[in-house]
């Protein structure tokens, strides 16, 4: 059983040595073939001949079989949200047609899981402006109409219901207020008003009022235009840096950038914090979302150490038509 448990190549390699030794064993041994008086020259040479044999055994059996140790390898480490990431087809023509199936196997799963993730993130977001116009169109209208109510009571009442009438607007006016907030954070009108600049700057804006953490922004002029998928994508990425280094980072200023690229855009988001560990940055939940958004539009996003000891997140994303 413990022979099974050994890798293909060491397998076939004690077969085929066991096998040369035998017949080298059989060859010295046969008075038929060599005289039954073997000098130690002679002897010598069939070590020579036998080490030589085996030694190119291994040779030739480590190159045949090293594509399969490569498709196994790949096999481990395949990261669909990596796509493109294909083997060469070496070898002979049963590892070739082994290492084609897999990666043609690997182009239907890519295909399948991007559009999977396509339809889930339209799910997503349409269910986000669902919620979004429920409460800016009834939740608000609600408070809004409540506060309307405490307006017309306008001096009545004894100084303490007067005074609590004012308490009770100024919570109805909180309210209100975040109401918007969440329906903004849902669904940003602005992006669909104004573009992708403005989204951002207001995105930055309220995190910096509600964070404390200062925030640079850097713009470029003459960006490139982008699809409303490709925005919709850079905007939810700087929204889930912007939250992670809010609850994470412990940091204490952010430089916002977003410049043109080779016929694309690229947005960085770097912080002066803690940083965090290797397998945050390959794991689940909101990074692993931010690299769904990026594949899905085409683009590419990097997550590493920042020049000051924090993290820099990098998305670039094609321009429309490129």
């Amino acid at each position: 059983m413990g022979f099974l448990r050994l890798p293909l190549l060491w397998r076939v390699f004690a077969i085929n040595a066991g096998l040369l030794l035998a017949g080298t064993l059989v060859l010295t041994l046969s008075p038929g073939r060599i005289h039954a008086r073997i000098a130690v020259v002679e002897t010598f040479d069939l070590v020579i001949g036998l080490t030589v044999m085996i030694a190119a055994n291994l040779f030739l059996l480590r190159q045949t079989l090293a594509p399969v140790s490569r498709l196994v390898e790949r096999m481990r480490t395949v990261d669909l949200l990596r796509p493109g990431e294909r083997l060469a087809e070496r070898g002979g023509p049963e590892v070739r047609e082994v290492v084609r199936a897999f990666n043609l196997m690997l182009d239907r799963l890519e295909e399948e899981r991007h559009e999977s993730n396509r339809r889930a993130l339209a799910a997503q977001e349409s269910e986000r402006l669902r919620v979004a116009r429920h409460l800016h169109d009834a939740v608000g209208q609600v408070l809004t109409g409540v506060l309307l109510q405490l307006d017309a009571l306008g001096g009545a009442g004894t100084k303490e219901q007067r005074a609590l009438v004012e308490e009770t607007k100024s919570s109805v006016r909180s309210a209100v207020e975040e109401v918007r907030r969440i329906a903004q954070e849902l669904r940003p009108q602005l992006l669909e008003h104004l573009g992708l600049v403005s989204a951002l700057i207001e995105l930055s804006q309220t995190f910096a009022t509600q964070s404390g953490v200062e925030i640079e922004r850097r713009f470029g002029a003459d960006l490139p235009e982008l699809a409303p998928d490709a925005e919709l994508a850079v905007y939810r990425v700087t929204q889930e840096s912007l939250t992670n280094v809010a609850r994470h980072a412990d940091a204490s200023r952010v430089v916002l950038t977003l410049e043109p690229g080779a016929g694309s855009v690229v947005l960085r988001v770097v912080d002066d914090g803690v940083g965090f560990a290797e397998q945050a940055v390959n794991g689940a939940g909101g990074l692993r979302g931010m690299r769904e958004r990026a594949v899905l539009v085409g683009g590419a996003l990097a997550v590493k150490a920042g020049p000051d000891g924090g993290v820099e997140v990098r998305l670039e994303v094609p321009a429309a038509g490129s």
